[in-house]
């Protein structure tokens, strides 16, 4: 699978995930919109590791989501531990075909099905530090703005 698809000419797509992990994605992001998260795919923390999906709570609260497509694809990512240092709440999604056993007690579990979602479990809460908080929200509001910006300036082009 490539990195980058340059055949797509959408900054909002990478290339990186499978159709499986696009549409447990999907699902989230209409699960946490219709809650009123805001969501952003995709970024990277300062750590260098790549959040799948995290999401801001008109509170101010960091939430990590790591989508799973398959036990195999949770079985081989020894990562997700370092995401809960970037947020104050870390959630697994999935899809009805993996079991739900396999994830963590203390994580949260959300079940998608491309439509939309549900919470299975909620995440525990572990508050972050100030300058954590303050540093991971401008990276995200940072991110989101240059993807806007990136988007308005295919659409011109397009």
């Amino acid at each position: 699978m490539t990195i980058v698809s340059i055949g797509v000419n959408n900054p909002l797509i990478d290339g990186r995930q499978s159709e499986r992990a696009m549409l447990i994605r999907r699902g989230v992001q209409v699960l946490l919109s219709e809650m009123g998260l805001a969501l952003l795919p995709e970024l990277t923390l300062s750590n260098g590791r790549r959040a799948d999906l995290i999401a801001l709570t008109d509170k101010g609260e960091i939430w990590i989501i790591e989508i799973k497509s398959s036990v195999e694809d949770f079985r081989v990512d020894r990562k997700w531990h370092e995401y809960r240092g970037f947020c104050d709440r870390l959630f697994f999604a999935t899809h009805a075909g993996v079991p739900a056993s396999i994830f963590p007690e203390d994580c949260g579990l959300l079940l998608s099905d491309g439509y939309g979602g549900h919470i299975l479990r909620d995440a525990p809460e572990h508050r972050l530090a100030p300058a954590t908080r303050k540093a991971v929200t401008l990276n995200f509001s940072r991110a989101a703005a240059h993807r806007l910006m990136q988007a308005e300036w295919t659409a011109r082009t397009s």
